[in-house]
């Protein structure tokens, strides 16, 4: 039997008034903790050329709980504020690796309140789970049952800036294993006329749904940036702003777990193109139909689900011209402006759907990159013989 895989259920939890006081100064010391680590690490660096470790962070914090200006930190729960630490060193790791930008510090009002709990710091029975520190269990509403006879092994609490709690339970789920091997393949084009067309001919509405709370938004927007910075008011009117913000965030991903798991359960590969978001959200025109589109959520969600059930993802380079190839004689079209839809080879005659055309050809140049390990740049042979390739669609090959 293979490892098992480690899965997260998240549930939405309603905390006393004393419960939300506790996890409040747990999320502070959290975030001050981390900050003072943080600047020591960075001081031994800049200053003495010292590499300062989780270790030496950690006896750090035990001398720093001992003087009267950061005494309040007894007050909380430890394990907390040592996950903290390991999470700076994980930070630092990535850094180091080059897979993130060097760690920043946490605000108040930016950064995400939470606190991870590991098993020594919860008690858990069937349906109840209470934390360090307090004497009360959480009202958790169980949307889902939590697979049975499993246990968490870490507990992470979190408020949003709506204000809504939530509880995530990370567990080693068995009911995940793979999924028998099936003999199909798909080639998935991203748009935004239709937020996905299949290399089977399907295409998926895209349901923008900033569209639909545009306006509710902009009213809720003009009305914060009315009230006085400081006030009660101010503060109320930006958690409706961004109560509006959680509605759309939360049907979006809604969506996109429907229609990834769909792909996953269907399709032993699955081959789509890597697209740079950040880069894409620069035109000023096109930046807010793609941020709400979620591509990058998508891909998230199709690689890790993928790996749960035995799934192959391929990515085809960014600069593949999927649009301007014709997927049945595969000749190149010199230029095809974003408004063409519909466009006829001038070589074979074949008329072509422009994004189940690009979805095809996505697909056949990923599975020639599963099966041979050829390039995802098609060639095209001159009368002479010679394999050529426009120089627009290869000015930035390294």
């Amino acid at each position: 039997m293979g490892t098992q895989v480690k899965r997260a259920f998240k549930y939405r939890f309603y905390p006393t008034k004393a419960q939300a006081e506790d996890l409040s100064r747990t999320f502070g010391c959290v975030r001050k903790v981390y900050n003072l680590a943080l600047q020591a690490r960075s001081e031994a660096w800049t200053q003495r050329g010292e590499s300062v470790g989780y270790d030496a962070t950690s006896a750090l914090l035990t001398a720093r709980k001992q003087t009267d200006e950061l005494a309040y930190l007894n007050q909380v729960s430890a394990v907390p504020l040592q996950q903290t630490l390991r999470h700076l060193q994980s930070a630092f790791s990535n850094f180091w690796a080059k897979r993130a930008r060097f760690p920043r510090f946490k605000s108040r009002k930016r950064s995400r309140a939470s606190a991870e709990y590991t098993r020594s710091a919860f008690r858990w029975r069937v349906g109840e789970l209470k934390l360090a520190k307090m004497s009360e269990p959480l009202c958790i509403r169980w949307s889902r049952p939590l697979p049975e006879g499993i246990v968490p092994s870490t507990v992470t609490v979190s408020q949003d800036a709506a204000g809504r709690w939530f509880v995530s339970l990370l567990c080693e789920d068995a009911d995940i294993v793979p999924l028998p091997i099936a003999d199909s393949a798909v080639g998935i084009d991203l748009g935004l006329d239709h937020l996905f067309t299949f290399s089977t001919g399907e295409k998926v509405a895209n349901p923008r749904y900033e569209r639909r709370d545009r306006l509710a938004l902009a009213r809720a927007q003009r009305s914060l940036y009315r009230k006085q910075k400081g006030s009660s008011n101010r503060a109320k009117a930006r958690i409706k702003v961004a109560r509006i913000h959680a509605r759309i965030a939360g049907r979006r991903n809604d969506h996109l777990h429907k229609i990834t798991t769909r792909l996953v359960r269907e399709n032993q590969t699955l081959v789509i193109e890597d697209l740079v978001v950040s880069n894409m959200v620069g035109n000023r025109r096109l930046a807010r139909a793609i941020s709400d589109a979620g591509w990058r959520q998508f891909r998230e969600m199709l690689e890790y689900k993928a790996a749960w059930y035995g799934r192959e993802v391929i990515v085809v380079d960014r600069w593949f011209p999927s649009s301007k190839l014709c997927s049945t004689c595969c000749e190149l079209t010199a230029e095809m402006p974003l408004q063409v839809r519909t466009w006829t080879c001038s070589c074979c005659g074949a008329t072509h759907d422009r994004d189940v055309n690009a979805a095809r050809n996505i697909l056949a140049a990923g599975l020639a990159v599963a099966v041979c390990g050829a390039g995802v740049r098609p060639q095209r042979s001159t009368p002479g013989g010679q394999s050529v390739m426009k120089q627009k669609v290869r000015r930035r090959e390294p």
